[in-house]
């Protein structure tokens, strides 16, 4: 039970009793009540924004949506996503595409001879029955290339996924400030980390 439906069922039940029960301050349980919603109200406006909701394709789940902020007419905006294949069948993340950028391409970063490359991955991205495509920072992403309009903090960004058998999906990537690391992301299975 989440800490709001805590607070809703001891209200109710504090509501049922009927009675004025005073406290050890004085105070009436009805203004207890109020006071206890006013700081839940506070905590979750306080708290970080929602999370991008999962998006159910086919055999595919996809969860953990992100970008980090940039603005319009940047030569370069990273997103990512985590994509769980629940099915028997192999499937393909071949492409992605958006209206903010003017090109799309999935892309890997590899150590190589201590240096960093950043290259596109041509054949698309495999993701094997019981499989994560984990798309996080330092590894497999979703580069924006010459952005059109500004990927906002706090915003949403529809980018749509092509897959081989699943289609294509449009997906909601909540955007992040742009230094963030992201919000906690599963782990890649070891078959995805053979693949770098």
């Amino acid at each position: 039970m989440q800490l709001w439906q805590r607070a809703v069922f001891f209200g109710n039940i504090a509501a049922s009793c009927g009675k004025r029960i005073q406290g050890k301050w004085g105070i009436t349980m009805k203004v207890a009540r109020l006071l206890f919603g006013s700081m839940l109200v506070v905590g979750a406006l306080a708290g970080g924004g929602a999370r991008a909701e999962d998006t159910k394709a086919g055999d595919l789940m996809i969860s953990v949506a992100w970008c980090r902020a940039a603005p319009a007419t940047a030569d370069l905006a990273n997103c990512y996503v985590t994509i769980e294949n629940k099915g028997t069948a192999a499937d393909r993340l071949v492409s992605a595409s958006t209206t903010a950028a003017d090109k799309v391409e999935i892309r890997q970063i590899n150590e190589t001879g201590g240096g960093l490359t950043d290259k596109p991955v041509d054949a698309g991205l495999p993701i094997s029955p019981g499989d994560k495509a984990v798309l996080a920072p330092g590894g497999y992403h979703i580069a924006l290339m010459n952005t059109k309009v500004a990927l906002k903090k706090g915003a949403k960004q529809p980018i749509d996924l092509q897959f081989d058998k699943a289609g294509k999906v449009s997906v909601n990537f909540d955007v992040l400030a742009a230094s963030s690391k992201g919000p906690p992301a599963p782990k890649p299975d070891a078959a995805m980390m053979k693949k770098k």
